[in-house]
């Protein structure tokens, strides 16, 4: 007969894995302080997660804004000095390097591999409380959060974890660790009462960091157009095997999307020999190697299937 588990022996389970996920965690996480670009005080504060023992930090790049000195300071009272490697407003990313090769990295997890109601903790610095730590579920999936770079430039971070564990001004930048203590987001956002948000970390993200600690920044292919969704016709959808595609609300004069021909109407069903279903999949094609690449799009424009020819140039 399989024995019946009190409440109080199912919350000394979740309290036990709570803590020990804190106890790994808490050494990877600084408190950043941030000064003001050319010396004018004190620009703002958040979190960092440490990823290497060298010195390399994750955060978020509304964190680092500000642009002056850093300081990371940990749990167990050390402090170094830090310098901003790289930030990437369209991701909510941001790398920094403390002034220190003995730092405890974090484990890195995969957040693709999250379901909804799977415990979570995130642990940051908020209201400059250093080494908080709250608990929660994966509480939705598959949200977007909205981003801009300061040149007119805006985008739909995807896929991003929403989470009822308590996030305040200062997570920011902070670890969201899976069950495991592995690093699993970057907490982004306050989203209202009781929801907060995370930058996934997973193979997409990881190549953005990659990018931002060789070169200090991301470089992206860029489209002009502004889409979304649109359900492809049935007889479309049974003969392509899909059925959605992203629909062209509008393209930039001048743009790469204009040169190829694309009109406001046409619904994007393929690029290359990707399919493509919401705004989201034409970001994550739009990478560093398609820049002055031939892209081959297959359009649906009224009741014919084309094919157009761009050539996607960098974002600026």
């Amino acid at each position: 007969m399989a024995e019946t588990v009190t409440e109080q022996e199912a919350l000394d389970v979740y309290s036990t894995i709570v803590s020990s996920v804190a106890e790994a965690v808490l050494p990877s996480v600084a408190s950043l302080r941030i000064g003001r670009g050319g010396g004018r005080g004190f620009g703002g504060a958040g979190s960092g997660v440490v990823i290497t023992p060298d010195g390399f930090l994750v955060t978020s790049a509304h964190v680092v804004a500000a642009g002056g000195a850093a300081s990371a300071s940990f749990i167990d009272g050390t402090e170094h000095d830090v310098d901003v490697v790289g930030a990437d407003p369209l991701s909510d990313l941001a790398i920094a390097r403390a002034r220190t090769d003995s730092l405890h990295p974090i484990r890195i997890g995969n957040a693709d591999q999250l379901r909804v109601g799977q415990l979570v903790v995130a642990i940051g610095n908020p209201m400059g409380f250093s080494g908080s730590v709250t608990s929660g579920v994966v509480s939705g999936l598959g949200r977007s959060l909205a981003t801009a770079d300061g040149n007119g430039n805006r985008r739909f971070i995807e896929d991003v974890i929403q989470t009822d564990a308590a996030l305040n001004p200062g997570n920011s930048g902070g670890a969201l660790a899976d069950s495991h203590a592995r690093l699993i987001g970057v907490n982004t956002a306050v989203a209202g009462m009781g929801l907060g948000l995370a930058v996934p970390m997973n193979g997409t993200t990881q190549a953005i960091l990659a990018a931002l600690m060789r070169n200090g920044r991301v470089r992206r292919a860029y489209l002009g157009i502004a889409g979304g969704t649109r359900p492809l016709p049935p007889p479309v959808a049974e003969r392509l095997g899909r059925k959605a595609g992203v629909e062209v609300h509008e393209v930039v004069s001048g743009s790469p999307a204009a040169g190829g021909q694309l009109r406001s109407g046409d619904v994007i069903v393929s690029v290359g020999d990707v399919s493509v279903s919401k705004a989201g999949d034409l970001q994550r094609l739009m990478v560093e190697a398609k820049i002055g690449s031939k892209l081959a799009l297959e359009v649906m424009r009224g009741d014919q299937l084309i094919t157009l020819t761009v050539v996607p140039v960098e974002l600026s």
